[in-house]
């Protein structure tokens, strides 16, 4: 069993859902992301995403764009990043979430190296298609680490089940076709989306994109819950406001 679906397992067995919260690297600041992550990986993280901010993104909604858009302000390197995170241990599972530009530029295998010697255990590519995907995939696992599959509301059974045979860690599910952020409750769709997912995949099933606190989750029938629920935009805009991230994942324990 890879570690992060041990992870989210170990939770499980626990007889609560997993948390993975999302962070982008270097927000607010440099000294207050180790602070929160620290705090996270503290007080109950299972996985914590951390975002590789990029340029031109395409499936960030406001807050995570504007997060990123100050972190390269500043000047962003993925290498130190990457440098901080070897020196560093955490109970959590790490996964590095982003557009694949930058890890292309980096080197594939540079990048399965570096990121191994982090304790990186998975990434997470939103424009990376499952055809375009071969390369990365056998770098990643060469080097023992996931490439982590995102579904939605629109993708198929056939879709899935093409998804399902290289699956590591967990299944992505995004609750809304469209960008990440904070919403006041989840589609009727999802509770099919999340049932298919979990007929498709062997994986745990993750949910994410609009998720800000446990109340959303409370309509969802038990076929229909997540064994992982993602948040991030709630988290940055709680963080900004210099709050501390402790504080936020509490409410979810």
């Amino acid at each position: 069993m890879h570690i992060l679906e041990e992870k989210v397992r170990a939770a499980n067995a626990k007889g609560r859902r997993a948390l993975i919260p999302f962070l982008t690297a270097n927000f607010p600041d440099e000294e207050k992301f180790w602070e929160a992550v620290g705090d996270l990986d503290a007080n109950g993280a299972d996985v914590i995403e951390i975002g590789v901010p990029f340029s031109d993104p395409v499936a960030d909604g406001p807050v995570v764009e504007e997060a990123s858009r100050r972190v390269l302000s500043r000047g962003f390197e993925l290498e130190k990043l990457l440098d901080e995170l070897a020196g560093r241990k955490f109970y959590a599972g790490i996964v590095l979430m982003g557009y694949y530009n930058p890890f292309l530029q980096y080197g594939l295998s540079k990048l399965a190296h570096d990121a191994k010697k982090a304790g990186v255990a998975g990434f997470i590519i939103p424009d990376l298609p499952y055809e375009e995907a071969e390369p990365f995939r056998k770098a990643l696992e060469g080097a023992g680490m996931a490439l982590i599959p995102l579904v939605g509301p629109n993708t198929p059974p056939e879709r899935m089940e093409l998804y399902a045979k290289s699956a590591r860690g967990y299944v992505y599910v995004v609750s809304v076709m469209g960008t990440t952020g904070a919403r006041q409750g989840l589609p009727p769709q999802i509770a099919d989306t999340i049932e298919l997912a979990r007929q498709k995949f062997a994986v745990p099933v993750a949910l994410g994109f609009g998720l800000r606190e446990p109340a959303q989750l409370a309509g969802l029938s038990p076929r229909a819950m997540p064994d992982a629920a993602v948040f991030g935009s709630a988290l940055l805009t709680h963080l900004d406001s210099g709050r501390k991230a402790g504080e936020f994942i509490a409410k979810w324990l």
